[in-house]
C-alpha cells in the first residue's frame, strides 16, 4: 500500500529538537521515492534543492503551455517522534486504521492525492486545466519550501490544494502566526546577596504578566467572524544556571496567532514592538518569525467545483497555518484539504482511519475528473 510505503520512509524535519531520534532525517529519501513513483505514472519530475538534502519536488503531467494550472501540494516532512507510544515508521494496519508518524499529517493526504493522480493518469495531459503535484520541504518549521516555490513559480498557477488533514472540508481561511523569543537581562551575583544583582527571571516574569494584561485586549480587537480573535500564548520560559546564582539572563518563547485584519494592519510583530515600547518593558525581541494568514474567496471557481464534488464538503476556517499561507501570500489562491482529522496530527499514536482515507482519495479522483467539464 502506497501510504504504508510513505510512512516507512522517515522524513522528520531536521529542525525538530528531537530529529536525531528518528535515525534518518531530511526530505531527500521521500523525495527520491516520489520522483520514481511519479515518473512511473507519466510525470516530468524536478527536484529543487532548497537546503542540503532537502528538496521541493515538482511533478508535471502537462507542459507549461499557457493553460490554467493548479497544484496538489502536501509537505514532505513530519514532526519528530520523541515520546511516541507506537513504532513511528511501521505503517501498521490495525482496527481499521493505519498507524505511524505522518499517517495523518500529512502522508495520508499526500497518498490520497497521489492515488487520485494515478487513477486519472490517462487524462491528465489533455485536461483543459493542468494538474501538478508539488511536495514541499520544511513545512513543520520555517516553511522554506513553500516560500521558495511562491517566489519562483507562483506566476504559473491559478489555484493550490494544500494537503492537510481537514476531514475533507475546504479550509479557505486560517490565522497567521508570530513566533518570537523575549529576552530579559540582569546582573549575576551570589545568591547569598541577591540585592547586589539584578534577577533576570523576576524581570522577565513581571514583564510577561504586564505584557499579557495589556496585549491580550489589543489582540482581541482584531477579530474575524470565522476565526475568532487573535491570541497569544507564552509557551516556554527558561533562565539561570544554578540555584545559588542570581540569573543574568532569562528568555520566554511566545506564539501569537493573528487574524487577517491584524496582519493587514501591520502584523503581530509590529503590535508586539509597540506594546513593549509603550509600556517600557525590559524586554528585547529576538528570533521573530512571522507567518501570514490565508484568506481565499469562497466564491473562487475552484472552491465551487470542490463543493460540487461532494455535498458533505463545506468551507471552514482554521486557527493553524500551513504552506497554503505562503502560497496565498505569493499570489496563488489556496486552500487546505485532505482526509484525516487535525486532532490526530503530531500525536504520540498518530493514525488515519482507512475508510476516511479511501473516501478522500475518491473525492480527489472525482474532482480531477470534473476539470474536464
Amino acid at each position: 500500500m502506497l501510504l504504508q510505503q510513505l510512512i516507512r520512509i522517515p522524513s522528520v524535519n531536521p529542525d525538530n529538537a528531537a530529529a536525531d531520534q528518528a535515525g534518518v532525517t531530511h526530505e531527500q529519501a521521500i523525495a527520491d521515492f516520489l520522483a520514481d513513483w511519479l515518473t512511473g505514472i507519466g510525470a516530468d519530475v524536478t527536484l529543487e534543492e532548497i537546503q542540503p538534502r532537502r528538496p521541493n519536488l515538482i511533478a508535471r503531467f502537462a507542459p507549461l503551455d499557457g493553460r490554467p494550472r493548479i497544484l496538489l501540494g502536501p509537505h514532505l516532512d513530519t514532526v519528530g517522534v520523541e515520546g511516541m507510544t507506537i513504532d513511528p515508521f511501521s505503517g501498521e494496519i490495525r482496527d481499521g486504521k493505519i498507524w505511524g508518524r505522518g499517517a495523518c499529517d500529512t502522508k495520508g493526504p499526500m497518498a490520497a492525492m497521489l492515488g487520485a493522480l494515478a487513477e486519472n493518469k490517462d487524462i491528465l495531459a489533455d485536461l483543459p486545466v493542468a494538474v501538478d503535484f508539488v511536495g514541499f520541504m520544511g513545512e513543520e518549521a520555517s516553511q522554506h519550501g513553500s516560500k521558495h516555490f511562491a517566489r519562483h513559480h507562483a506566476k504559473d498557477y491559478s489555484f493550490a490544494l494544500v494537503g492537510e488533514p481537514t476531514s475533507m472540508d475546504i479550509v479557505h481561511i486560517t490565522k497567521g502566526s508570530l513566533w518570537a523569543t523575549l529576552v530579559a537581562e540582569g546582573v549575576s551575583a551570589h545568591a547569598s546577596q541577591p540585592h547586589i544583582g539584578d534577577n533576570a527571571i523576576l524581570k522577565l516574569a513581571r514583564a510577561l504578566l504586564t505584557l499579557q494584561e495589556n496585549l491580550e485586549p489589543a489582540l482581541a480587537a482584531y477579530a474575524d467572524p470565522i476565526l475568532g480573535h487573535s491570541t497569544m500564548n507564552i509557551g516556554m520560559i527558561n533562565g539561570g544556571n544554578a540555584a545559588n546564582i542570581v540569573p543574568n539572563l532569562a528568555k520566554a518563547q511566545i506564539d501569537i496567532r493573528q487574524t487577517p485584519d491584524l496582519y493587514a494592519s501591520g502584523g503581530a510583530l509590529q503590535l508586539l514592538r509597540e506594546t513593549i515600547y509603550q509600556l517600557r518593558l525590559p524586554l528585547e525581541i529576538s528570533n521573530a518569525h512571522e507567518n501570514p494568514p490565508m484568506e481565499t474567496d469562497p466564491e473562487n471557481s475552484f472552491i465551487q467545483k470542490l463543493l460540487a464534488t461532494d455535498p458533505r464538503t463545506k468551507t471552514v476556517g482554521a486557527p493553524w497555518f500551513s504552506d497554503a499561507a505562503h502560497l496565498s501570500d505569493g499570489g496563488i489562491p489556496s486552500i487546505c484539504i485532505g482526509p484525516g482529522s487535525i486532532v490526530q496530527a503530531h500525536t504520540k499514536d498518530e493514525f488515519i482511519d482507512l475508510r476516511e482515507f479511501e473516501e478522500g482519495q475518491a473525492f480527489l479522483t472525482k474532482f480531477i475528473r470534473s476539470l474536464a467539464e
